[in-house]
């Protein structure tokens, strides 16, 4: 019972033919200029076909392979629209839908896991999955006690199907990155090598989402499914109705769009400060845009979250590094600011930049807390990629001195990742009221920010 492995050399063969294409299609480009067409046409088309080829591969296996998709997916809204439109489905179909495991396969690891008697825990149970991910597929049934329940199976094998293709895809992570401009790839499928012990370990993903769900019970903007019953490889957890977040960024009204982007924002940083964990995985799939509670006001969408296999532990909430450099840069204080990125370990010991042109890279990046309410757009994360990725910019060049420390890793990922979600909604949101409330340090400790109203977008 272990298809994952069992398809090992497939998966092997498919995954090595990634970087043979690539090559190909560069030599392909380098003959079409030889022809005579332009080096920016034949640059794109070379980046479309790649990307072609990769997501289709991706979206074809489990594991790492889909992992690393499903994480790259949320970056699409910074590439060029020419090249980002034709695929951009491809990669949103990797948020919420993988070829399923057969009913026979996960009727064996329910046995195994839960035990023979399994169905007698169950009213219902639906063979036909409702979602499929990465590391496992989630069926809809009704607990023995009438609760609709999420039964989340993990797929046999995952564990080795994980490491296998993390570690074959890091070998030519450096041809995937032209792919997302500006956004190194090999320290991305490290951390997430690095996580595989976690992320495969339901008895962890179990108690996050405890955590979660007790400190979220009574929040009015935000709904955290509570768990139900837990064992090896088998996680069942309330179910959740809602809008699929991927269809708000594809159908969704201005109005959904702007308020799960607010909830979104207020998560991300909420979270960290009321249970000491970062949700670490947030891409569309994971969450859900649920109707206003009754007598609520109009329009008072709540933000459904699932998913609490990958957390990032931060029993003291965000650092307050992270608020105090924000702050001194609005502030326009140079000086502070490069003090304090050295300090703590952005600035090497052995490098030496000028504090001014520090602050000039960073204020394009923070531009969302710059103002009262700022509209994520993928032109403006487009244009933020292009300057940091461009070998002629000066942000480029200043970008490839700094350091980012171990301990921030998957925070930056985490926040970059919600940004691309934004970008992908469009969404106008009032940051700087989340980052007030929310961001130790990032308001002065003379000042006392006032609360966001409950239930407010």
């Amino acid at each position: 019972m272990s298809d994952l492995p069992r398809k090992a050399v497939t998966r092997t063969a498919k995954l090595a033919a990634l970087p043979l294409g690539f090559a190909g299609r560069a030599t392909w480009g380098l003959g079409k200029r030889i022809g005579g067409r332009s080096a920016e046409l034949v640059a794109r088309e070379v980046q479309q076909r790649t990307a072609d080829q990769l997501f289709k591969t991706l979206g074809e296996l489990k594991g790492g392979a889909m992992k690393l998709g499903q994480a790259l997916s949320v970056f699409e809204s910074a590439l060029p629209e020419e090249v980002a439109g034709p695929y951009r489905a491809a990669l949103t179909k990797l948020q919420e839908a993988a070829p399923p495991l057969p009913a026979h396969t996960v009727h064996g690891v329910l046995a195994e896991r839960i035990g023979e008697d399994w169905r007698e825990y169950f009213l219902e149970f639906e063979d036909k999955p409702s979602a499929a991910a990465s590391i496992g597929q989630v069926h809809r049934g009704v607990w023995h006690d009438g609760r609709e329940v999420a039964v989340k199976v993990q797929y046999p094998g995952a564990g080795e199907a994980l490491l296998s293709d993390l570690t074959q895809l890091s070998r030519f992570a450096r041809l995937l990155s032209p792919l997302i401009p500006g956004m190194d790839i090999k320290p991305l499928i490290k951390e997430m090598r690095d996580r595989v012990s976690e992320e495969l370990d339901y008895e962890l993903e179990a108690q996050a989402q405890r955590v979660h769900a007790t400190e979220f019970a009574d929040d009015p903007d935000v709904v955290i499914p509570g768990v139900v019953h837990q064992s090896d490889q088998v996680l069942v957890t309330e179910w959740m109705d809602g809008i699929p977040l991927a269809d708000v960024i594809a159908d969704g009204t201005a109005e959904q769009r702007d308020r799960a982007g607010q909830l979104l924002a207020r998560f991300l940083f909420s979270g960290p400060a009321r249970t000491g964990l970062l949700h670490a995985d947030p891409h569309p799939g994971n969450f859900r845009l649920l109707p206003e509670e009754e007598g609520a006001s109009a329009g008072a969408w709540r933000l459904g979250v699932l998913d609490f296999g990958t957390v990032d532990r931060l029993p003291g909430g965000l650092p307050a590094t992270i608020g105090e450099s924000l702050r001194m840069t609005l502030e326009g204080n140079a000086a502070a600011v490069y003090g304090l990125l050295r300090e703590e370990g952005f600035v090497k010991e052995s490098i030496e930049l000028e504090p001014d042109e520090v602050l000039d890279y960073l204020l394009p990046i923070i531009e969302p807390a710059q103002v009262e309410e700022f509209t994520f757009s993928r032109g403006w994360l487009r244009d933020q990629a292009a300057r940091i990725a461009d070998p002629r910019s000066p942000a480029h060049q200043l970008g490839r001195q700094l350091n980012l420390p171990p301990s921030y890793l998957l925070i930056h990922r985490v926040t970059l990742s919600t940004i691309g979600v934004l970008c992908q909604l469009g969404a106008a949101v009032r940051l700087r009221d989340e980052l007030e409330v929310w961001l130790p340090g990032f308001v002065a400790e003379t000042e006392e920010p006032e609360p966001v109203a409950e239930g407010g977008a």
